[in-house]
């Protein structure tokens, strides 16, 4: 089931509101069924959907993550100050009025790779990565990234070396972690919004890396 902020997120108002070329989905119809009971009910009013739209498109999201990750790839005093304090250091990109919990940012590097999870619910770095994904919600991979985190990457496609350490991180709602992933090899003459670019919101979960091509 579609929780509020999902239904009413940028991506499915959007979904929903643009011109579709063939019949809404199922989803979308209850989606738009949703909204309209709102509405006529007054439990949020138009102004509310579009602050909502707003937030999830243009203040928080994926792509604020991207470019803290870019930031410290190019800018290493940013990054030993992002390392030791996340949610402060993050401010200086005028981030800081979305982070309302501490954010312990952690770095991949050649021999440590970090992945995140909530084992008890779905704490997650919303501010920075945005809503989160299904899966991470899920219970099998809540209960899988503790105990088998090799495989759970091994589902998602990533496969590492076996000298590789992989450290899992559970988030708490006081608590939550993003990754730094290591930068990729090719990427030395991208410029910071170029870098941005190529930072997926997975890549910061953990459970991929980043590659140029």
């Amino acid at each position: 089931m579609l929780n509020f902020l999902e239904v009413f997120s940028g991506q499915h108002l959007n979904m929903i509101n643009s011109k579709h070329s063939k019949p809404l989905s199922d989803v979308q119809l209850r989606v738009k069924a949703l909204e309209s009971i709102l509405l006529e009910k007054g439990v949020v009013d138009q102004n509310t959907l579009d602050t909502i739209v707003d937030i999830y498109e243009n203040r928080v999201g994926p792509h604020l993550g991207a470019k803290v990750v870019a930031r410290a790839w190019t800018n290493p005093e940013f990054k030993n100050r992002l390392l030791s304090n996340g949610a402060a250091t993050i401010a200086e990109l005028g981030m800081g009025s979305i982070l309302d919990v501490q954010l312990v940012v952690k770095e991949n590097t050649p021999t440590v790779h970090n992945m995140i999870v909530c084992t008890l619910c779905s704490c997650y770095p919303w501010s920075v990565l945005g809503l989160p994904p299904n899966w991470y919600k899920s219970f099998p991979y809540r209960s899988r990234a503790v105990s088998d985190p090799r495989g759970v990457l091994m589902d998602f496609g990533l496969a590492l070396p076996t000298d590789t350490e992989v450290c899992v991180w559970d988030s708490t709602a006081n608590m939550r972690y993003m990754v730094l992933p290591l930068r990729p090899e090719g990427s030395e003459n991208l410029s910071e919004d170029e870098l941005a670019a190529l930072v997926t919101r997975n890549a910061m979960i953990g459970t991929a890396v980043v590659s140029v091509s």
